[in-house]
C-alpha cells in the first residue's frame, strides 16, 4: 500500500521537450478523464465501451480503464477491503492522469464507492479535465438487472463487503454529469454516451 512505502528525497521529476500541449495539437483533441461511477449493474462498463466506440467513429482517441479488467493485471493483488479499494482507485487515478497527459480521452469505469477516493483522483488533474459521470440508478434496478449474479451471491452471504448491500456507496455531491433512470428503466447506452459526448464537445475536449 502507498501508506507503507517510505518517501525518498533523491527522486526528481524529469521534463521532456514534448509536452501535453504538443500531443493535443497532434491529436486535435484535449486530454481528460471521464470517470464513470455507480453501483454494480448500473451500466458503467456498457457506457464506457459505447462512449469509446462513439469517440472512435468521430476520429478521437480514447481508452477505457475498466475496473474488473484492471483487477486481472494492474490491481490483481488487491482485495475488496476498504484500504484495498482505496489503493485500487489511487492506482487507476494515476494511470488515468497519464492517459490524459498523453492527450487521450481516458474513460475510467469503476464502482469507486468512496467519495474521498474519487476526489483524490479529481485533485490529480486540473482545468476541469476530470469529468465525473454518476450513473444514478437505484439499488432495486441494479439488483433486478444483476448481470453478473453478484447481488444474488451477496444476499446469500456468499460475498462480503458488497457495495450497496453491506458496504456503502457514497454518491457524488457535485458531479459534472448525472444520468438517472427513467420510470425505473436505465437509458439506452447510446443516449447515455450522447450526453457525455455533448458535454465533451461543448467544453472543447474534442478539438484543439
Amino acid at each position: 500500500m502507498s501508506s507503507t512505502v517510505p518517501k525518498v528525497s533523491n527522486i526528481f521529476w524529469h521534463d521532456c521537450a514534448v509536452g501535453q500541449a504538443d500531443r493535443q495539437k497532434l491529436l486535435k483533441q484535449k486530454g481528460c478523464v471521464v470517470w464513470i461511477t455507480g453501483l454494480s449493474g448500473s451500466g458503467k462498463s456498457t457506457l464506457a465501451c459505447t462512449l469509446g466506440r462513439e469517440l472512435h467513429t468521430r476520429g478521437k482517441l480514447a481508452y477505457v480503464l475498466d475496473g474488473d479488467n484492471l483487477r486481472h493485471g494492474l490491481n490483481k493483488d488487491l482485495g475488496f477491503k476498504a484500504e484495498d479499494r482505496a489503493e485500487n482507485i489511487r492506482r487507476v487515478g494515476e494511470v488515468a492522469k497519464l492517459f490524459a497527459d498523453a492527450g487521450l480521452v481516458c474513460i475510467a469505469s469503476l464502482i469507486s464507492p468512496y467519495r474521498r477516493d474519487r476526489e483524490s483522483c479529481r485533485a490529480l488533474l486540473s482545468d476541469g479535465s476530470f469529468i465525473e459521470v454518476f450513473l444514478n440508478m437505484s439499488l432495486e434496478l441494479c439488483e433486478s438487472r444483476d448481470p453478473k449474479g453478484l447481488y444474488k451471491l451477496a444476499r446469500a452471504g456468499k460475498i462480503k463487503g458488497f457495495t450497496g448491500i453491506d458496504d456503502p456507496y457514497e454518491p457524488p455531491l457535485n458531479c459534472e454529469i448525472e444520468i438517472k433512470e427513467v420510470d425505473g428503466v436505465c437509458p439506452s447506452p447510446s443516449d447515455m454516451a450522447g450526453q457525455v459526448v455533448t458535454y465533451l464537445e461543448e467544453r472543447g475536449f474534442l478539438h484543439e
